[in-house]
């Protein structure tokens, strides 16, 4: 994913009189291993990238100094009340957020809580490996039958066949192609980040590296996203109603919630992103957001200053985006939602935006997912 210069007004130096009362944060992780020679884990690099994307957020957020101080927010001692932290029981989104929340407040981050997202989900190479949900599985199974995806498995062969030096050892001849477009780019790209010995000699240039992941950006977005088939972005629905259950809860504590992070799969982005319309605003949003990629909702009142909680009327989300590893820089950069024109949403908007494709609830996911058994006995919350 490669963003432009565009929406550069909105690059978060915002001059109005406001004060932030919480902020979500949703958080790709850092460098891992390859998927395809599995199982997955955080490397060096990868913990260096997720404290320093803490340390960033920190000195946003929390610390004395602050430059959109969070309001009432412990600066240096961490007060669990105020700090939520969650990830899937995966090796390296845990690692990841123990990483972050040690940036967030050195030395020691809070405690991490281990969410029921799933298991392992950077070991899965398949984008819908961990949803548990059929419906969800059975509509990107459908994309893999479309004109669009059969037309690029056939013209891309040849490219694909390129590579076997390179990956032959994980791939055999018939697995080299877009079927794999994803994995067989993250395994050259790992091998490009991490592996000194790596000798790709005239096979790979920057022209072919960026080849293959646009071509795997195509793979993995159109296994996730279908304006048509809502169900295939499940991910993304999962996360717009947790991102509505957080600040809901900050909203409902009275900012006693001060700052949320949870670590997940880039499914979970790329499904959002649809969703909620940012393709429209940026085609870079079709891209697979990069290592230590942020989504951030603000939430915030005009007032500069306040002797109690405002009224939700008086309240405002703003989202924020930062590519991680390709971004130029740490900045937090605005883009509109839902199809706005404003970066800046009332919180009634912004809440009832979300919920239109929001799964707050096992029973809603059981419904939406076509699923009877198992834990879809019970309705309660995802």
């Amino acid at each position: 994913m490669y963003f432009s210069t565009l929406f550069l007004a909105s690059l978060c130096s915002h001059v109005q009189a406001e004060t932030i009362l919480g902020v979500y944060v949703f958080s790709r992780h850092g460098d891992r291993t390859a998927k395809s020679t599995g199982p997955t884990h955080l490397t060096d690099l990868g913990y260096e990238e997720v404290f320093a994307s803490g340390t960033h957020f920190r000195n946003r957020y929390i610390s004395s100094n602050a430059t959109s101080r969070i309001l009432g927010i412990n600066p240096d001692v961490v007060a669990l009340s105020q700090i939520s932290a969650s990830a899937p029981l995966d090796n390296v989104l845990m690692s990841s957020a123990i990483g972050f929340t040690q940036g967030l407040y050195p030395p020691v981050g809070p405690t991490l809580v281990g969410s029921s997202l799933g298991t392992n989900e950077e070991s899965s190479a398949f984008l819908q490996g961990q949803s548990n949900c059929n419906n969800a599985i059975a509509s990107s199974n459908e994309y893999l039958t479309t004109p669009q995806y059969l037309r690029l498995l056939n013209s891309t062969k040849g490219f694909y066949n390129s590579f076997e030096p390179l990956i032959n050892a994980t791939f055999n001849s018939s697995q080299a192609g877009f079927q794999n477009a994803y994995s067989i780019y993250d395994l050259i790209n790992v091998a490009e980040i991490d592996n000194v010995t790596f000798d790709p000699g005239n096979t790979l240039t920057p022209a072919t590296l960026f080849q293959l992941r646009t071509l795997a950006d195509n793979h993995e977005f159109n296994l996730a996203y279908n304006a048509s088939s809502p169900v295939r972005a499940i991910a993304g629905s999962i996360l717009a109603g947790q991102i509505l259950t957080g600040l809901n809860t900050t909203i409902a504590s009275a900012g006693a919630l001060k700052f949320q992070v949870e670590f997940g799969a880039y499914a979970s982005f790329f499904s959002f992103f649809g969703l909620a319309n940012l393709t429209d605003v940026n085609v870079d949003f079709f891209g697979i957001p990069s290592y230590v990629a942020t989504m951030t909702f603000e939430l915030f009142t005009n007032a500069s200053s306040m002797t109690s909680f405002p009224p939700v009327s008086d309240l405002n989300v703003r989202f924020l985006f930062n590519n991680g590893t390709e971004a130029p820089d740490s900045t937090l950069v605005a883009y509109p939602l839902f199809g706005q024109s404003s970066t800046v949403l009332s919180w009634s908007r912004f809440a009832a935006s979300m919920e239109e494709f929001a799964v707050t609830t096992q029973s809603q996911f059981c419904s939406v997912c076509g699923d009877t058994t198992g834990a879809c006995a019970n309705g309660t919350s995802v």
